[in-house]
């Protein structure tokens, strides 16, 4: 995209056992310059980014949600190859991790058994660990990034609200009841679904702390959400996903709906 406008762009959109899709992550870009968010659970996101034409030396800022494996792993690969692209002179700047203070730390646990040194040794310094707090604000991409405790129970998740564009990306969690001020209203809402509604039984997202699509789009339809993201997902009706989620999900909400696949990119205006 070559504008001033934002684009979000579905790197994967499963779940964490996923195998026809890879796990959900994504980058919002402006112009050249990006913003990645997780990073799935393994190496294929180095892949996935070559196949998109996404240059590492053009990622800067990254935001780690929570430290489940289908989330943080691929960041290790991603710390691994920057930290090896300024060793050779070929990442200039810096790379700023964010995430919440646990998930910062448990990052540094898994990359000092899994990396070397010489690449460990840019953190503090190129690579640099920004602990969040509930609230806290940085600039990325020109815009304000507020970053949020998303009140799992499961483990600490934080989630971002940008206001400029009205866009709010929920974390993997059903947005809970007292965080419906920040949905209500929006423009743009990424948020969980995954599974049918149809299919409950047999998935049993609610055990797992998942919604299915139809109680995203029931609470979207009550929050007056303008555009939903749907996202993590499984992945037994890969082929017909987008086919069946938006026939369930336009039976409970009226505003414009989003299924993507892998790779998919969609515009923020």
């Amino acid at each position: 995209m070559k504008d001033n406008h934002l684009s979000i762009t579905m790197l994967g959109t499963g779940n964490a056992t996923v195998t026809k899709c890879y796990n959900t992550c994504f980058v919002l870009q402006e112009k050249e310059d990006y913003f990645l968010v997780d990073a799935g659970g393994g190496n294929q996101i180095l892949r996935i980014l070559e196949e998109k034409g996404i240059c590492l030396n053009r990622i800067h800022d990254m935001f780690v949600t929570h430290s489940h494996s289908d989330h943080i792993l691929g960041v290790v690969w991603i710390i691994r190859v920057i930290g090896q692209m300024m060793r050779k002179k070929e990442y200039e700047g810096d790379l700023r991790i964010y995430a919440p203070l646990q998930v910062i730390d448990d990052l540094r646990t898994i990359c000092s058994i899994v990396l070397m040194a010489k690449v460990t040794d840019y953190f503090g310094n190129r690579i640099q660990l920004i602990g969040l707090k509930d609230g806290d604000e940085y600039t990325i991409l020109g815009r304000r990034v507020t970053f949020f405790d998303i009140k799992s129970t499961k483990l600490l998740q934080y989630a971002f609200e940008i206001k400029e564009e009205n866009l709010l990306f929920c974390g993997d969690e059903p947005l809970k009841e007292e965080l419906y001020a920040k949905g209500k209203d929006v423009k743009y809402m990424l948020h969980e679904a995954f599974c049918l509604d149809s299919e409950c039984e047999k998935f049993k997202p609610h055990e797992k702390h998942h919604s299915t699509v139809k109680d995203v789009c029931l609470l979207s339809e009550e929050l007056k959400v303008q555009n939903l993201i749907l996202m993590h997902t499984e992945d037994s009706h890969i082929q017909e996903r987008k086919k069946l989620y938006t026939e369930e999900g336009k039976r409970f909400f009226s505003g414009n709906l989003f299924v993507p696949d892998d790779g998919e990119s969609i515009l923020i205006n």
